[in-house]
């Protein structure tokens, strides 16, 4: 799990939240947010902690400010102790009204940072949301190489030194676009989607044995590179060898699991004079097929077997006529 603490959220969505911080102190912000969840203590604030998540960063609107304000101060104080009591991360108030010093002190006595935010309830929801669901996306890193092919993203994997790179470099240089190569960053950002991105070190350099340490970027321009692509079909480069059966029809799909994401798996064996990538160039297109509802595979036995089933047909029929 991502360790995030309030002071990260702070430093990273600083701006963007348009957040301000009302108190302070240096073990309150090194907190641990535990939760891409974000809550809005409606009831607890009221005294009511009945499943009350409070491990998640929780957000007062201007509801919950006008019901605290009508509050004598004996109750209001004893609902806020009440409510701060519980260890929450932090505390975020929208719409920028500023709380009472009372509130602010109760706030530093159980060491919970509070923040006063510009941004409307539903607008700083939805903006911290998606900020912490990115940040709590399970996430690997692979060995493999990704190029957006036709708006395809293809992942070779394979041993190391079979040919991701070269494969890579010359579809690079047939238009197409390199994400990463040689490491590969996976994050899964829904149930059925995952999105591949390169290393910050390398950045969009590849090495190329014989040759060394290229960039991209600086060869073939801005248009040769993207910073991230969905992955859609995994490209297994391996030797090829005379004992191996390989698929020849293509009828059953293959699929492989990345982070509990299904997606096409494809074993293509190398060797000498095989044009690797104008084949990717036909996976690429060829998947495209396949979300579009056309299955090329399927659609040629279909029609070999009507073939098969007329020439059948004619044949019994003609052994039968003596006209």
């Amino acid at each position: 799990m991502a360790n995030v603490t309030v002071e990260k959220v702070y430093q990273s969505r600083k701006q963007d939240l348009e957040l301000t911080l009302l108190n302070s102190s240096e073990s309150s912000l090194q907190k641990t947010v535990y939760s891409a969840e974000i809550n809005r203590p409606g009831l607890a604030i009221t005294g009511f902690f009945e499943r009350f998540p409070n491990k998640r960063i929780q957000i007062i609107g201007e509801t919950e400010m006008a019901y605290l304000n009508q509050l004598a101060k004996d109750e209001l104080k004893a609902n806020l102790e009440a409510f701060f009591r519980h260890d929450i991360p932090m505390l975020i108030i929208s719409k920028g009204i500023s709380p009472s010093i009372e509130f602010i002190n109760i706030g530093n006595k159980f060491n919970t940072p509070v923040f006063s935010s510009r941004l409307t309830t539903a607008e700083l929801f939805n903006r911290l949301a998606a900020y912490l669901e990115n940040v709590f996306a399970p996430s690997i890193n692979v060995h493999g190489t990704l190029v957006d092919v036709y708006g395809v993203g293809l992942l070779y994997t394979g041993k190391s030194g079979i040919g991701k790179s070269e494969v890579a470099l010359d579809l690079v240089e047939r238009g197409h676009r390199l994400v990463a190569d040689d490491v590969c960053k996976i994050t899964r950002v829904a149930p059925d989607v995952i999105i591949g991105s390169g290393s910050e070190l390398l950045g969009h350099h590849m090495e190329v044995r014989g040759v060394g340490i290229i960039d991209i970027e600086e060869l073939f321009g801005i248009r040769a590179i993207r910073l991230q692509k969905r992955i859609e079909v995994e490209v297994n480069l391996t030797y090829w060898s005379e004992t191996e059966n390989y698929e020849r029809l293509g009828i059953e799909d293959r699929y492989t699991t990345i982070l509990g994401v299904e997606i096409p798996f494809m074993n293509l064996p190398i060797s000498p004079g095989k044009n690797i990538t104008v084949i990717s160039e036909v996976i690429a297109m060829n998947h495209m097929l396949k979300v579009y509802g056309e299955n090329s595979a399927l659609e040629f036995t279909k029609k070999l077997s009507r073939r098969l089933s007329r020439q059948s047909t004619t044949k019994d029929y003609l052994e039968s006529d003596y006209e």
